[in-house]
C-alpha cells in the first residue's frame, strides 16, 4: 500500500469522529477484560502535580472522559490533533475543564519549545506517521528530560490478522498498517530514547451480535478486501464461525513506556 494511498485513506477515516466511535463502541461492548484499555493505559502514566502533559492524535478525547476529576487540578493538559475536526470534537467535549487545552498539532512539527512537558503520549497513532523518524525525534525533543513517552499500539496476531485467516476463502488479505507495532515498535524507538519497555494488554474479543463487528468492518477503509464483500455474504461467514453465539477473536494490544 503506497504511502499516499494510506494518508488520504487515514485522512477519510478521521474526517470526522463517526469511524473512531464505532472503533472504540465496539471495544467497550464486548471486550473481555473488564478493566478497560484506557483506564490501563491511564494507571501507567504516573502522575504528579503541577505537570504538563501533551497528547499527540488524541481522536475524541474518549479516554479523558472519566479521568479529568483524577487529574490534579495544577495538572494541564495539552490535548491535540493533525485533524481539525478531532479537536473541534474535543473542544466540545471538555469545554468547562481550564486546565485541558486543544490544538492543531502535527507530531512532525511540534510547535513547542524543547523539553517543555513532563509526559508526552502518543496511542494508537504512531503507524500513522508518513516520516516516523521526525516525529519521534519532535516528541523527544519537547520531553523533559526527567519526563516519560507513552505509545500504545497493536500487535501483529491480533483482530485483523484474525480476521483475514477466517475469511481467506474470500480472497481477504491481511493489509494491517504494520509501520509501528508491538513487535517492531521497541527497535524503533531505541534509535530515539535511551530506555525502552514493552507492556502488554491482555485482552480479546467475545462478539456476540454480528452486527456490531460489520460495523466496525466496514468503518476501516485501510482494509479494502474485507470492505469490499457484500454486507451478507461477510454475515454469513462470520456467523458460521461462531461457538455458542459468540465469535471469540483475540486482542493485541499494549504499550511502549519511554525515557529521553
Amino acid at each position: 500500500m503506497d504511502l499516499e494511498y494510506q494518508y488520504n485513506a487515514v485522512q477519510k477515516q478521521y474526517k470526522t469522529a463517526k469511524n473512531l466511535n464505532l472503533r472504540i463502541s465496539l471495544h467497550a461492548k464486548y471486550s473481555t477484560n473488564q478493566i478497560g484499555f484506557g483506564n490501563w493505559l491511564f494507571s501507567q502514566y504516573n502522575l504528579a502535580p503541577n505537570m504538563r502533559i501533551l497528547e499527540l492524535g488524541c481522536g475524541t478525547g474518549e479516554m479523558w472522559d472519566t479521568k479529568l476529576h483524577l487529574l490534579d487540578p495544577s495538572i494541564k493538559l495539552l490535548l491535540t490533533d493533525f485533524s481539525e475536526n478531532m479537536v473541534s470534537v474535543v473542544k466540545d467535549r471538555f469545554h468547562a475543564a481550564s486546565n485541558v487545552s486543544y490544538e492543531v498539532v502535527n507530531i512532525e512539527n511540534i510547535p513547542y519549545r524543547d523539553s517543555c512537558f513532563d509526559r508526552v503520549i502518543a496511542n494508537m497513532m504512531l503507524y500513522h506517521v508518513p516520516d516516523l523518524d521526525k516525529g519521534l525525534s519532535e516528541a523527544k525533543r519537547v520531553l523533559a528530560e526527567d519526563g516519560y513517552f507513552y505509545c500504545a499500539t497493536y500487535g501483529e496476531h491480533g483482530i485483523m490478522p484474525f480476521l483475514a485467516e477466517l475469511l481467506k476463502d474470500y480472497n481477504v488479505k491481511d493489509t494491517t498498517n504494520k509501520k509501528f507495532t508491538l513487535q517492531n515498535g521497541y527497535d524503533l524507538l531505541k534509535e530515539h530514547f535511551s530506555h525502552v519497555e514493552r507492556l502488554d494488554y491482555e485482552d480479546s474479543l467475545a462478539i456476540t451480535d454480528i452486527e456490531d463487528l460489520l460495523n466496525y468492518i466496514y468503518s476501516l477503509t485501510l482494509i479494502p478486501d474485507m470492505a469490499k464483500l457484500e454486507r451478507e455474504t461477510l454475515k454469513k461467514a462470520l456467523e458460521q464461525k461462531m461457538d455458542r453465539h459468540v465469535l471469540n477473536i483475540p486482542k493485541e494490544y499494549g504499550m511502549f513506556l519511554c525515557r529521553k
